[in-house]
């Protein structure tokens, strides 16, 4: 069934027309891909790194053998429910806006006695080993499958960190001159066959942040949006930014805030 499904979009690939100027919601290249991706969907591998990640959130571990169910996530310990679905978010213990990979590393370093060092030396998967922060992160996400994305603008410095990502969205600079902006901030952009969503407006925003985490079956692993935005640093010719960073946290917060009032549907399928 899923190799006459691929066989499927690869023929309408094929026959697709191609005009200079595609409206997102009406590309059928991309429509056959996001068909493709829900087929598969209803049969997620990210489910595997799902139920470790629980198994780690209630196992006690590292050097304190504690286990994170006394984490606040911004909903009081050990509330998940929802929880991904309303971060970033300010948390007054450490007068900083965090997204829920960069809470997860700090409550594995403050409750399990874990170092930053030892969590941020290898923090993204590979063909050999998934870190633990990515499977965390893959279960508290799931949790929010089917809530509407509604991370907070109350607090000042939640709105400080939205203009400080808004910021570094069009900031400009590097050896090709490039920005976010510059792939995300303008409609019918496209590289290949994939079309570039517009971040800056809301109905487009949600694909910045929808399917993420992300199992990709180009290489058979589990990947966090920390991941992808340190990527897209890499592609842009930036300096990498550090694992959890307050700049990957502003960014996060950035397109979530735009993409607020649309449906999270949980962990998905990345090509």
């Amino acid at each position: 069934m899923r190799h006459a499904l691929v066989l499927g979009v690869v023929a309408a690939m094929a026959a697709a027309p191609w005009p200079h100027a595609l409206a997102q919601t009406e590309d059928p290249v991309s429509a056959e891909f996001d068909k493709f991706r829900e087929v598969l969907e209803k049969d997620n591998p990210a489910e595997l790194w799902e139920v470790k990640g629980e198994q780690l959130w209630r196992t006690p571990g590292g050097p304190k053998k504690a286990s994170l169910e006394k984490c606040d996530l911004g909903l009081g310990p050990g509330v998940v429910k929802g929880a991904y679905a309303q971060m970033p978010r300010y948390f007054a213990d450490v007068d900083r806006v965090m997204d829920a990979e960069a809470r997860i590393v700090h409550c594995m370093i403050t409750l399990q006695g874990f170092t930053y060092a030892e969590l941020a030396k290898a923090p993204f998967s590979s063909a050999t080993r998934t870190p633990d922060p990515v499977s965390i992160v893959t279960y508290v996400a799931a949790q929010s499958a089917g809530m509407k994305f509604a991370a907070p603008q109350g607090h000042p410095k939640e709105k400080a960190t939205y203009a400080a990502g808004k910021e570094i969205f069009f900031y400009r600079a590097g050896t090709f001159d490039f920005s976010c902006a510059s792939c995300h901030g303008v409609d019918d952009k496209r590289i290949r066959t994939q079309p570039l969503p517009n971040f800056t407006k809301p109905e487009q925003a949600i694909r910045a942040v929808l399917g993420w985490p992300g199992y990709r079956m180009t290489g058979g692993v589990m990947h966090s949006l920390q991941w992808r935005l340190t990527d897209c640093f890499r592609q842009q010719r930036f300096p990498k930014p550090d694992y959890t960073s307050e700049t990957l946290s502003a960014l996060m917060t950035y397109v979530t805030v735009n993409a607020n009032g649309q449906v999270y549907k949980g962990p998905g399928i990345k090509r």
